[in-house]
């Protein structure tokens, strides 16, 4: 078996060396199947400018893009870092080679509880001017308030949560700074913590994109991997380094060991890793790790309790597509679209391919039925951020992805190919199928942007998932849901006890009205994003539901909600216990 993986292996990575810079297969979008005229009860609307989401993102040059470096970042986090009950956002931004403008630094977004936010970000002690990438949102000390992981083309920020209001960098005495410093800015890119020994204590992994040397960069145009559809353009990832991953182990003292050698992380330093989700896929108890890879196979770490990993993607059937080919993997989310009580995994990727639906078969086994659910009716986009929100509440979660290319001046060559396009919406049939929805979604959709992350949440509390989208050099997209149904709903936010406090990991599944729906508590999901964490399940029409839960420490246990339409706080040790 491994000799057949290790070919296998080879032979991609032989394909890729000599391909495009990104991986692009020149997919066809299916038609469209006949549109089944159910009512859509949801309106997006963009609200961020009455909202007060006002600065933009400086990311890189807004024309004439020389390098990759300049593409590819866009977190974006809903969390409630005041623990007021109210969702604030924090947005992650870049910076300019030439005249880096001084409003260019990351944001955060006090949530005022009257659907407006103010602008924190000075006075939380988080202006900072560079190459940020993503973020992860956890609670890595259990203090019980949530801390930031911004991920950096360069060292990366780990803001510790004080508590009243104000964040430190602890990044340098926790121990996530390079030792001794690398000769070059070290391109990392996803993070996710999770528990993976089970000591109560959050762990974390980074991605790193590339083994990047700017200065050793060829310019567009000067080499076939600087070349899309006979355009010049940025070069990489395809001619450049591949770069290895990092694990860090988390002491209990607010100190972090760096663990990627002996856990075998290390080991893989062949892919241009990018978004990081971290949960229990097999859902044996024990935490595993996924990452989305760009034009190299994707990797699946499987946790094999003894604090060590074995990559498994190609076992698992999520490292490439159906027809054994990799792929350009941006963004990933986690959800249960058909019902059944086992994860499901979504994946973003490059234009002119297929968007991937990965099917959860059960023990960790996953198959594309992308084409199948009616998801390849569209593949001229560039899709990153993505969620499997159920926006209309209806026992069904939907997908919505955020899209935007990564070459500003290529629409003057092909102009099939618009630097700035809108967010697509599928709406699920509840058969296995979905149907893209444009016009019936509201004026947001119609909007046209070159977005990247996305993360999800309701943050006026009014029982409805809302959106906020970031946007390349504009200011993020806040989409307000105003939901018309009578359908129920149930946000359910745990407390770890021997968990770690957050409840990082945890997987949920809510019976009712004969329906099973199954997600998991995580730190990072969609595009190097991080949505709200308390896990919000639309019921349709059912008023009460039965609620499973898997603890990260390994406890199973039981809870009724003979109540609906409310936020349900769950902590750990007061179920029903489960053998």
């Amino acid at each position: 078996m491994m000799t057949i993986r290790l070919a296998l292996l080879l032979f991609l990575l032989a394909v890729t060396a000599a391909g495009q810079g990104m991986a692009s297969r020149g997919v066809k979008p299916q038609p469209k199947a006949r549109f089944s005229g159910r009512p859509w009860p949801s309106t997006l609307t963009n609200v961020a400018r009455e909202a007060g989401i006002a600065a933009p993102t400086i990311f890189g040059s807004e024309t004439n893009v020389q390098f990759i470096s300049e593409t590819s970042s866009g977190g974006i986090a809903f969390l409630d870092y005041d623990k007021d009950g109210w969702l604030d956002i924090f947005v992650t931004s870049g910076t300019r080679f030439e005249n880096p403008p001084p409003e260019a630094t990351n944001r955060l977004y006090r949530n005022r509880r009257d659907g407006t936010f103010e602008d924190v970000t000075g006075k939380a002690g988080l202006l900072r001017t560079g190459w940020a990438q993503g973020v992860a949102v956890a609670d890595y000390n259990n203090d019980g308030y949530p801390d930031l992981l911004v991920t950096y083309w360069g060292d990366n920020a780990l803001y510790r949560n004080n508590g009243d209001g104000t964040f430190t960098d602890a990044a340098r005495e926790a121990g996530l700074l390079h030792s001794p410093p690398p000769s070059r800015p070290v391109w990392h890119a996803g993070a996710a913590f999770l528990d993976y020994d089970r000591d109560g204590h959050l762990d974390l992994f980074i991605s790193v994109y590339i083994d990047y040397d700017q200065a050793n960069t060829p310019r567009p145009g000067q080499n076939p991997n600087c070349n899309w559809k006979g355009v010049a353009v940025p070069c990489g990832p395809r001619g450049l380094k591949p770069a290895r991953h990092y694990l860090y182990h988390n002491r209990g003292d607010g100190t972090f060991e760096d663990v990627s050698v002996k856990s075998g992380i290390a080991r893989f330093q062949s892919s241009f890793g990018m978004t990081v989700l971290a949960a229990d896929f097999d859902q044996d108890g024990w935490q595993d790790i996924y990452v989305a890879c760009d034009s190299t196979p994707s990797l699946f770490f499987h946790n094999n309790f003894d604090g060590t990993f074995t990559e498994e993607g190609i076992e698992r059937g999520i490292a490439l597509n159906d027809d054994g080919m990799e792929q350009a993997g941006m963004g990933l989310a986690l959800g249960d679209f058909n019902g059944d009580g086992l994860i499901d995994i979504f994946k973003t990727h490059f234009a002119d391919d297929t968007q991937m639906l990965y099917q959860g078969e059960g023990k960790g086994q996953f198959l594309d039925v992308s084409l199948k659910a009616g998801l390849g009716v569209e593949t001229r986009m560039i899709a990153w951020g993505v969620g499997m929100p159920d926006l209309d509440n209806d026992g069904w979660p939907d997908v919505l992805l955020a899209t935007g290319s990564v070459y500003p001046d290529l629409g003057k060559d092909l102009p099939a190919y618009p630097y700035r396009t809108p967010l697509l919406l599928f709406r699920n049939l509840g058969n296995g199928k979905y149907e893209q929805l444009t016009d019936l979604a509201g004026p947001a959709l119609l909007e046209r942007h070159s977005s990247r992350g996305s993360a999800f949440g309701d943050f006026d509390n009014d029982g409805d998932i809302d959106v906020v989208v970031w946007n390349r050099n504009e200011p993020p997209s806040l989409l307000r849901n105003d939901l018309k149904s009578a359908n129920h709903w149930l946000q359910v936010r745990l407390e770890g006890v021997n968990s770690n406090r957050a409840a990082i990991g945890a997987l949920v599944t809510l019976e009712f009205a004969g329906h099973k729906q199954v997600q998991a508590v995580l730190s990072q999901s969609s595009f190097y994003s991080a949505s709200d964490q308390r896990l919000h399940f639309g019921l349709g029409a059912a008023s009460s539901a039965e609620i499973a839960v898997r603890w990260p420490s390994g406890r199973r246990e039981r809870f009724s909600a003979p109540q609906v339409d409310r936020v349900l706080s769950l902590k750990e040790g007061t179920g029903k216990a489960v053998n």
